[in-house]
């Protein structure tokens, strides 16, 4: 996007060989139009009708550059000098300090309508005075506006035509760059006495007014360049506080930002259906029928970034800024306090008050001016007020990349024709620049309709797929679980129908659980005494199994021992019967004689 300021070096055409030598204009968006500039050392043609700005242009240019510092001429055959000073400064261009400064002439060149000419009459006496003036500043940039009332002198067509040609040479001759003014005809073409100035000229453009649907929109297209390509389309433009402002198409390359971090939507069910919230420099649309929640959830939004410090500019094409704001405070959404801190600025204008074109420039600068993070457009639908269903898509398309270019994160709100249904969910077909959609819609089962939300959407997100109640309450927006039933998502009083039902299932199962668990401990408890109970007797028995062994081995070593002490009582019986008998003979002799 070009900035107001006239460059004074020449530009070249980048996609000739041999490269024209341009002279920036200084004009919002007509340098990119023109490819760079208008042709140095040339004629330029501007006509069209009254009040199509064509004086304008030329006056704006010619100031920009004295500006800059480059001396200029301005030749009027129509208006007084003081009136052109006076239209100057209504646009901010005091022209008088660059007069005192020899930076520009404001040449007058009206011709008394009660004169009367008596010989011939040419242009030699009008080229020798602007021929010396330009030698005197070092001029080489000229408007001449409104040649047509000049010409109006000749009643011969070959002589004013003769006469023009001499002029058109003479500019030639002193390499003056000179831009041309002339009126159009009621019909919309230049007059057939001065068709031949398009043949002439360079570079011829056409300016002209329209009024569609009851707005007025002014439109300028370049209709012939020598030597340089250019935008070829017709391209609307504004004249404001700032001069003429141009936002071609042309000029959006699809150069916006890449999609940023996730940032939260200030609820946080609604960030876990949106997997973590919106994504930073995107487009959000947010559609709907008329009363489902659209603002309650952008506003919900905007609160959550005014929290967080960062500015948002809210654009409301259908309430007031009182009204908005009242509206709010149903939900428990107050956005006053960050309207005082100025980190929230409401912008409100009915649609119908200007051209697209107006809107749109007019809301490109607030966003610069104010610095925006965010910018809402509530609602997109009342656009078409603005003009043709084409002047509502261009308006939307335009703004949505000039804030992608800049990182600002787009929320658009729709509203949709129907009650149930959309068939186009952004309504100016621009479906397709959206990053983020959510659907809101309304659901009639059971005699009652209440409010559904489904993100259809996300890019870059692993979002929900899943119809969900959308409520709103005192304390905000709320978004509900997911109840399936026979005939698919539950809402409203079949919802409540379902969660009581649930309850009170789940009370039950609770309570037999409870009865269970009662009977389980009863049934351990028993268990576990009867068990305490055998093994007591188990242990009795295994004692007195003990004992009983015990009492075995005692007896059986009792009998051992009896055994043992008979056995030894009878060796010593036997001892001493052996002991008292009387000794043989034979013994005793063996005996004593020894």
């Amino acid at each position: 996007m070009i900035t107001n300021t006239y460059k004074k070096q020449t530009k070249r055409s980048p996609t000739m060989g041999n490269e024209l030598p341009k002279a920036a204009t200084g004009i919002l968006g007509l340098d990119e139009v023109l490819n760079g500039g208008i042709p140095v050392g040339r004629t330029t043609l501007v006509s069209g009708g009254p009040g199509t700005g064509k004086s304008v242009l030329g006056l704006e240019l010619l100031y920009r550059a004295a500006v800059a510092g480059q001396p200029v001429i301005y030749v009027t055959f129509e208006e007084r000098p003081e009136a052109v000073r006076q239209n100057a400064l209504t646009l901010g261009w005091d022209t008088k300090p660059l007069e005192r400064s020899g930076k520009f002439f404001l040449m007058e060149a009206r011709v008394d309508p009660e004169s009367v000419l008596s010989g011939a009459f040419n242009l030699k006496g009008l080229m020798a005075i602007i021929d010396g003036k330009a030698k005197a500043m070092g001029a080489s940039l000229i408007v001449i506006d409104a040649l047509d009332v000049l010409l109006r002198l000749f009643s011969d067509p070959a002589k004013e035509r003769n006469e023009l040609y001499a002029l058109h040479d003479w500019l030639l001759d002193h390499s003056m760059t000179a831009i041309l003014t002339v009126k159009l005809s009621k019909t919309g073409n230049v007059s057939s006495r001065y068709e031949f100035l398009d043949f002439m000229a360079d570079c011829v453009m056409i300016l002209d007014q329209r009024v569609v649907e009851q707005i007025t929109t002014r439109r300028i297209r370049v209709i012939k360049y020598r030597g340089s390509d250019f935008a070829r389309n017709e391209y609307p433009f504004v004249i404001g506080r700032n001069g003429i402002e141009i936002i071609p198409v042309s000029t959006f390359g699809l150069q916006h930002q890449a999609l940023g971090k996730k940032v939260s939507s200030g609820h946080k069910r609604l960030d876990t259906v949106l997997d973590g919230g919106y994504r930073r420099a995107s487009c959000v649309l947010i559609t709907g029928p008329a009363g489902t929640g659209k603002t309650t959830i952008a506003c919900t939004f905007v609160r959550a970034a005014c929290q967080r410090g960062e500015k948002t500019l809210y654009v409301n094409f259908e309430e007031s800024q009182e009204a908005m704001l009242s509206g709010m405070l149903s939900p428990g959404i107050d956005l006053r306090p960050y309207m005082q801190n100025g980190k929230l600025q409401i912008l409100t204008a009915m649609p119908e008050s200007m051209g697209a074109e107006e809107h749109l420039i007019r809301l490109i600068r607030a966003v610069k001016t104010f610095k925006s993070d965010y910018i809402v457009v509530d609602a997109i639908s009342s656009c078409r007020r603005m003009g043709t269903e084409q002047d509502a898509f261009e308006f939307i398309m335009r703004l949505v990349n000039a804030c992608k270019e800049q990182g600002v994160t787009v929320f658009l709100i729709n509203q949709a024709t129907g009650f149930t249904e959309e068939q186009e969910i952004s309504g100016v077909g621009i479906s397709s620049m959206v990053d983020t959609v959510i659907a809101l819609r309304y659901i009639d089962i059971g005699g009652e309709v209440n409010r559904m939300m489904l993100v259809m959407k996300a890019r870059g997100s692993k979002h929900s797929n899943q119809y969900r109640e959308f409520l709103i309450t005192d304390n905000g927006i709320d978004v509900v679980d997911v109840y399936v039933g026979e005939g698919g998502v539950l809402t409203g009083a079949a919802r409540q129908e379902q969660e009581v039902k649930e309850t009170t299932e789940r009370l039950l199962k609770q309570q037999e659980i409870e009865r269970k668990e009662k009977e389980l401990a009863q049934m351990r408890a028993t268990i576990e005494v009867e068990s305490a109970r055998q093994q007591e007797a188990l242990l009795t028995a295994e004692l007195e199994v003990e004992q009983l062994k015990l009492e075995r081995d005692i007896l059986a070593n009792g009998q051992n021992k009896r055994g043992i002490m008979r056995g030894e009582d009878a060796d010593s019986e036997r001892l001493q019967s052996a002991s008292a008998r009387p000794k043989p003979k034979a013994a005793r002799q063996r005996g004593g004689g020894k």
